[in-house]
């Protein structure tokens, strides 16, 4: 009786090759999914139907949620059932017949090459903080790893003599060359401005704040923002527009969408196609 939520994540943890950032997002899925049946009355999952299942994602469209965290919450939800009937928890699949709502993919922002150029200039001081942030920058135009990989790499992660970096910060480790040119900046960085920024020689963090800790994600993006305005460039700006604006880049220069793909670490090459699609758009207004 219940919901076997404790069942369910040790089952995940121990039987599913799962990052820690999506065994969270599929725990926070069905968390919100029976603190829902709670608010229902409904104390057991077997007392749950199709009828139900569909209520929920009523709830979530009320609440303006995205058709794409719909559909994540939705696949979050049948990989739960699955489990459950798997180890006779329920008799019938309440998920049977469903159809989740069509992903109707945002087109993310992209940067012109000016813009990325323009925007990459501005960090142009010698003090520390200046040296970290065109390190940060460059060092995240030239390689398309996500913010959340960035912020992640430890100084051990960066191989400088031969210009590559280990990326861990997905479910499998990736390998990706370094421009000399951003190279160029990282050194920098590491012989004139982390030693300043640490305040314990114990950090293993690449790069980190002006505590001497390692950057958070927040903290990035008030540095973007920053630099943004003062490059005076009018678009929207998230933490992810360099590494948007790198795969449409590298495509606009004829890389093929499986290099990118790789690069990327889409693990869909779906994923990658929308950046084909942003070209062809692009090739029409010009």
């Amino acid at each position: 009786m219940g919901f076997y939520f404790n069942e369910y994540t040790a089952y995940l943890e121990s039987e599913k090759d799962l990052s820690d950032n999506t065994l969270e997002s599929y725990l926070s899925d069905i968390r919100q999914y029976i603190d829902f049946l709670l608010s229902k009355n409904i104390t057991d999952i077997e007392h749950t139907s199709n009828a139900i299942v569909l209520s929920f994602m009523l709830f979530l469209e009320k609440g303006s949620s995205a058709s794409s965290t719909i559909l994540r919450k939705i696949s979050s939800l049948r990989s739960y059932y699955r489990y459950l009937l798997a180890h006779r928890q329920m008799d019938e699949d309440p998920m049977a017949n469903l159809k989740a709502p069509k992903n109707e993919r945002k087109i993310p922002s992209i940067l012109t090459f000016e813009e990325a150029t323009r925007l990459l200039k501005q960090p142009s001081g010698s003090d520390p903080k200046s040296l970290r942030d065109k390190a940060m920058l460059e060092l995240l135009y030239a390689t398309g790893i996500r913010v959340s990989e960035l912020i992640s790499l430890n100084a051990d992660d960066i191989n400088t003599k031969v210009g590559y970096l280990k990326c861990c910060g997905s479910a499998r480790e990736r390998v990706i060359p370094i421009t000399p040119a951003a190279m160029q900046h990282v050194e920098n960085y590491l012989n004139h401005a982390r030693d300043a920024l640490i305040h314990r020689g114990e950090e293993t963090a690449l790069f980190v704040n002006v505590h001497g800790k390692r950057m958070t994600r927040q903290g990035f993006w008030k540095i973007i923002k920053h630099y943004k305005e003062t490059a005076q460039i009018d678009k929207d700006i998230t933490p992810h527009t360099l590494r948007h604006s790198f795969a449409i880049h590298l495509i606009d220069n004829g890389a093929d969408i499986r290099s990118v793909q790789e690069m990327l670490g889409h693990s869909d090459i779906s994923t990658t196609q929308i950046y084909s699609q942003i070209q062809s758009e692009n090739k029409k207004t010009q």
